[in-house]
């Protein structure tokens, strides 16, 4: 473990958030129109705030769509890619004293499940076409598979992750769990990994994402979801993860504050249950971008936000046609931290 390697949280400062745009070769094809309006929702509130990168096949599609607020705040980056998931196949951004580094693991289909790559290479290729401020490190780390929906960083030194991801025998199967943690341990710098045994949401296809259960927050806050209804097919996971949650402690002994969000309404597509989750939300410089879902439950989730980031503005985006495709608003983002893109 380096000493002077830091893993920041999602809510330090930032300089950008990624975006890989729907595209008609893409499993978006069915509803593009729909894909493309809610990827431009959320790019219009990330680039009122920050940069941000859009990488995309052809670059002259998102350009036309952001042109009305693109105010000279949005890199295009011309490259193919599979598919639109770019917390994932993004960079992982440390610090190495006051050195940004973007560590490029590599992705593979979330268990070898689904062609990735194009998306593998996504990295890669920002570089060499000079995305990235000229003091940026670029660190191969495509001997392990990583996506960034299954790691949480409190910027202090811990992550919290599922061992049902990280432990899938499609993804590191040739290590032991003590070895994929000190193999964390050593990419990030990190002191400890608090690990999560339960949990789950139907229609999930990453193998229990930490990114859809259990977030960290600032003041030692995680916040997760919750699920009332003994009916419910989630509730006994979702209610020994909770009591999973009660367990943990913070560095300095103490409980974590837990703050439940709600389970999200019921949504289908073809006969299928979807994973709508509220703790899909994106932290950016001001505001905390959120999914919601055309239910009345959305605004629950929004004011209960509020109260954990009581200095950002909470913005409802609506992600319904992204859980069509098994993932929310935070899967298709990926932020870099201040000093990363000029």
């Amino acid at each position: 473990m380096e000493k002077n390697r830091v893993f920041p949280a999602e809510w330090y400062p930032q300089s950008a958030v990624q975006l890989a745009w729907p595209h008609k070769e893409s499993d978006w094809a069915p509803y593009l129109k729909e894909a493309e309006l809610c990827f431009t929702q959320i790019a219009k509130a990330v680039s009122l705030r920050q940069k941000l990168v859009i990488a995309a096949p052809d670059i002259s599609i998102p350009r036309e769509q952001c042109v009305s607020f693109d105010k000279g705040q949005i890199v295009y980056a011309q490259i193919p890619t599979n598919d639109t998931w770019s917390r994932d196949f993004g960079g992982l951004t440390i610090f190495e004293g006051n050195t940004p580094v973007i560590c490029d693991f590599a992705f593979n289909g979330w268990g070898l499940k689904f062609s990735s790559d194009r998306d593998n290479l996504v990295t890669s290729r920002l570089f060499a076409q000079k995305v990235f401020s000229h003091h940026v490190r670029y660190r191969n780390c495509l001997n392990f598979i990583l996506e960034g929906g299954s790691i949480e960083s409190d910027g202090k030194g811990t992550l919290l992750t599922t061992s049902e991801c990280l432990l899938s025998p499609n993804r590191n199967g040739g290590f032991s769990k003590n070895e994929i943690q000190e193999q964390l341990k050593g990419f990030f710098g990190v002191h400890r990994i608090l690990w999560l045994d339960e949990g789950y949401l139907s229609g999930d296809d990453t193998d229990s994402h930490i990114d859809t259960l259990a977030r960290f927050c600032p003041e030692d806050t995680i916040c997760y979801v919750t699920c009332d209804d003994p009916e419910d097919e989630h509730y006994e996971a979702l209610r020994r993860m909770k009591a999973q949650l009660e367990e943990f402690r913070t560095f300095k002994g103490t409980p974590y504050r837990l703050v439940p969000l709600p389970m999200a309404k019921p949504l289908y597509f073809d006969g299928e249950r979807l994973p709508a989750t509220y703790a899909n939300f994106l932290i950016i410089n001001g505001a905390v971008l959120v999914p919601v879902y055309n239910s009345p439950i959305d605004t629950i989730a929004l004011d209960i936000l509020k109260g954990v980031f009581p200095e950002r503005e909470i913005i409802g985006i609506d992600c319904t046609v992204l859980v069509k495709q098994h993932g929310s608003l935070h899967c298709v983002t990926m932020q870099y931290p201040e000093g990363v893109v000029e």
